[in-house]
């Protein structure tokens, strides 16, 4: 009788006061989007310093610039990797660096240095991200985190095959997510090496074509990116289960 007087007697309100006081403030799960962040400083990096050159820089010619790089001979080779390796792990854009190499070096040699060079960025970037936990590679890719996780946590080598060979879908997002969400190495070398090269030539193509157009460069364009095309599809439809063949490179996958 004297437990039930006590409860009629307790102030309304006061078991939900107990019981919020106890509760913990929630958090927000996803925090700060520093990969928006980062891509924006390096967007706005990049468009003062081309303003910056643009009127106080006058560029040197195609010429000079080739003639330059053949004086310095393999030190330029390596000093392009080396460039193109660092951007490979930045989120930013490849493209440039593989029509640059087009322009500089023209197809063959361009595609050689271009294909070595991304791949020593991406595996770098696979590393970086086992580094930094797959939290803070969450963290980085911001809102692209889970459409990243949600292709790769399935089946690490189409998955890599295909987002790899896909027009227009930046690397560095495939590079951190493969890192952080479990493809294994072997898998995404592989993945990356054989689907890297079509897209990088497809790429180099386009810049020694703008350099010096002709029909020859401009076959060469069309039929790298007709490879890209077929490749892609491929790797979607072995991604889904559905490719009547397997990729290339499929037996070197992790079993």
């Amino acid at each position: 009788m004297t437990e039930e007087k006590d409860r009629r007697t307790e102030p309304p309100g006061s078991a939900d006061a107990g019981s919020s006081a106890g509760a913990q403030p929630e958090r927000n799960p996803k925090g700060p989007q520093w990969g928006s962040f980062v891509r924006t400083v390096l967007l706005v990096a990049v468009l003062l310093g081309m303003v910056w050159l643009a009127f106080n820089v006058q560029p040197p010619s195609i010429e000079q610039l080739r003639g330059t790089l053949d004086r310095l001979g393999w030190g330029a080779w390596i000093g392009f990797v080396v460039l193109y390796a660092i951007v490979a792990v930045t989120p930013i854009p490849v493209t440039v660096m593989a029509v640059t190499a087009g322009v500089l070096f023209g197809v063959i040699e361009g595609s050689i240095l271009s294909v070595i060079g991304v791949l020593i960025g991406c595996w770098g970037a696979y590393w970086l991200a086992r580094g930094l936990g797959k939290a803070t590679v969450e963290r980085l890719l911001g809102h692209h985190a889970p459409t990243v996780e949600q292709h790769l946590q399935h089946d690490g080598f189409p998955a890599v095959y295909m987002l790899r060979l896909m027009p227009g879908l930046p690397y560095w997002p495939v590079n951190y997510g493969s890192g952080a969400f479990g493809v294994s190495q072997r898998d995404f070398v592989v993945a990356s090496g054989l689907a890297a090269i079509p897209g990088q030539v497809s790429l180099v193509a386009i810049g020694a074509f703008v350099a010096e157009p002709s029909v020859i460069k401009g076959v060469i364009v069309a039929a790298a990116w007709a490879i890209v095309v077929v490749m892609t599809v491929w790797a979607y439809r072995s991604w889904k289960g559905k490719a009547r063949r397997p990729l290339p490179g499929v037996r070197f996958r992790r079993a």
